[in-house]
């Protein structure tokens, strides 16, 4: 199993509960249908990965977004996860009206900091993304669609969460292709406090 870091301790998680449209400027840079209820889909363990991987052959965009661990059906801790999805393999699984696990579930396709316990208020958290030292993406508790402890309780209504799961809660604008030799860093801020980053060099 594949795992992710928290406090210092290696989690592994069972899977990853993915959220798709919950930011209203990344709806328009994508020129999608707002939804009345969330977008939800999974990764699976296999999918994690300590590295952000390019490919010669196949377009791969960058999500940046804030990204929770699951203890005992609450949300515990944060860190930044990256979700990265194969685009124009997605564009054809949705014509189809195909599932896009073949452009969201591939090997390598989630990337996380380490994540922190986090008992202050969910409201006050924001994510930044930066590429090369510059901000492409940025993020917070009063952008989303669809809020944190909703998105929970909305997933718990048909499925369990294991200890150790994680829950991303989708990406705000500014989403682009991964190139080789690009460096990422990916704060996740609680107002002004920093509270994790993760940095990554393109592969």
């Amino acid at each position: 199993m594949h795992s992710v870091t928290c406090d210092s301790t290696p989690v592994a998680p069972s899977k990853i509960v993915c959220i798709g449209r919950n930011y209203a400027e990344h709806i328009k840079e994508f020129d999608n249908e707002a939804s009345q209820e969330p977008c939800i889909f999974l990764k699976p363990n296999s999918s994690i990965s300590n590295e952000v991987i390019a490919s010669d052959s196949e377009l791969i965009h960058y999500e940046g977004e804030i990204t929770f661990l699951i203890e005992s059906g609450e949300l515990c801790a944060v860190g930044f996860g990256l979700d990265l999805t194969k685009r124009d393999l997605q564009y054809q699984l949705k014509n189809k009206g195909w599932p896009w696990e073949r452009a969201k579930a591939f090997d390598n396709a989630a990337v996380f900091s380490e994540f922190v316990t986090y008992q202050g208020d969910i409201q006050d958290l924001r994510l930044e993304f930066y590429i090369n030292d510059a901000l492409v993406q940025f993020g917070d508790y009063a952008l989303m669609l669809s809020k944190p402890e909703q998105l929970l309780a909305d997933c718990k209504t048909f499925m369990t969460f294991e200890d150790g799961d994680l829950l991303m809660t989708g990406t705000p604008k500014g989403v682009g292709p991964v190139k080789r030799g690009d460096r990422y860093v990916g704060k996740i801020f609680s107002n002004d406090k920093l509270l994790v980053e993760g940095s990554w060099s393109v592969k």
